[in-house]
């Protein structure tokens, strides 16, 4: 069991580090807005691996509250930018 969690902690350490690089070079807003909902996404994961690991349920409330923020915001970009021309392109 160990290592599996050892395992799985990795992962989650590798692809947090490559989304916080994609959110600093990624080349539209549109690529840094789904960076960050992996981000989200990726924390999700690892609150959810802490709590089966302990045997508890005290973050659950915290893991519905992250899983609604990364639904808002992605709905939110998404309505936001539907439709438009150009959305690709960043102004420089």
């Amino acid at each position: 069991m160990t290592w599996v969690l050892g395992i799985c902690s990795a992962f989650l350490v590798v692809a947090a580090v490559l989304v916080v690089v994609r959110i600093t070079r990624g080349p539209t807003m549109l690529d840094r807005i789904v960076a960050f909902d992996v981000l989200v996404s990726a924390t999700i994961c690892a609150l959810g691996l802490e709590a089966a690991v302990h045997q508890h349920t005290h973050s659950l409330p915290i893991l519905a509250a992250l899983a609604l923020l990364g639904f808002v915001s992605t709905a939110s970009v998404a309505s936001l930018t539907g439709g438009r021309q150009g959305v690709e392109e960043e102004d420089r």
